[in-house]
């Protein structure tokens, strides 16, 4: 792998450790080695280009880097029945790549690093990831008011309509 290609992987893993912000998008999973996932991370798209830009020359032997590997000598190797391709005729697209390379941990979007709307790899200065989970997790919770709001309003109905018709 080429030095600028690695380097997104390790910022990603840096990421997905460190962030003090994924918590909308964590899963539980039972899997023997983690029992938590990130699902569906929206990922700004100048952060997905870049690191499909980056990887672009390189190969690889798969599209679903969670699993598969042949770990047999103790480091991950690729499957016996596998062959290296090159990246882009793997991952013909950032999006594919950073929706499938982690089996969709995150999600690539149309939102700008300016947005507010996306999850950030990359930046300088204090973290914009805060302000973006802080959106969905308001955005969410908005979300789940309305079907209490109308479970609410249709008991009330049954009500007075049972009463009526009684």
């Amino acid at each position: 792998m080429s030095s600028k290609c690695k380097k997104h992987f390790i910022q990603d893993t840096c990421f997905y450790e460190c962030s003090p912000h994924l918590g909308p998008w964590i899963q539980p999973v039972d899997q023997s080695w983690r029992k938590e996932r990130i699902l569906n991370v929206p990922l700004c798209k100048e952060d997905c280009e870049q690191w499909w830009e980056d990887c672009k020359d390189d190969v690889t032997c798969k599209t679903d880097w969670h699993k598969g590997w042949d770990w047999s000598s103790g480091t991950n190797k690729c499957p016996a029945d596998s062959k290296c391709r090159k990246w882009t005729d793997v991952f013909a697209t950032p999006k594919s790549m950073c929706e499938q390379v982690w089996s969709y941990s995150y999600l690539y979007t149309t939102y700008t690093k300016d947005s507010g709307r996306c999850m950030q790899l990359w930046f300088t200065g204090s973290n914009p990831n805060k302000k973006v989970a802080e959106y969905y997790l308001n955005a969410a919770q908005r979300g789940q008011s309305f079907p209490v709001f109308m479970l609410l309003f249709l008991s009330v109905i049954l009500f007075f309509c049972n009463n009526v018709l009684a």
